[in-house]
């Protein structure tokens, strides 16, 4: 019996510190979320529309939209400039006539 008592005092334990990670993601401020929803509509959603027979299609492209340039602001962020492209040539002077 006693074995049992402190297999589940160990087990209660061991699992606290697991129960504290779940719950780490905190929820949405009321700001945020209202900056979200500027974000989408200057995309080009409108969340007025009464019947919207495109509704997730509309809501999508507009969230491609954001993610697109979310990305491009990211990858414009190291301050090393875009990836060059193009070719370049090495080689020997022409000889002199």
């Amino acid at each position: 019996m006693k074995s049992l008592i402190n297999t589940i005092a160990l087990a209660v334990v061991l699992a606290a510190p697991l129960a504290s990670f779940a719950q780490s993601e905190q929820p949405l401020t009321r700001a945020e979320v209202k900056a979200q929803l500027k974000q989408i509509e200057q995309a080009g959603y409108n969340p007025a529309a009464a019947v919207d027979a495109n509704y997730p299609a509309d809501i999508q492209a507009a969230e491609a939209r954001i993610a697109a340039q979310n990305a491009m602001a990211q990858s414009d962020s190291t301050g090393y400039g875009s990836t060059a492209t193009g070719s370049s040539q090495t080689g020997s002077a022409a000889p002199a006539q």
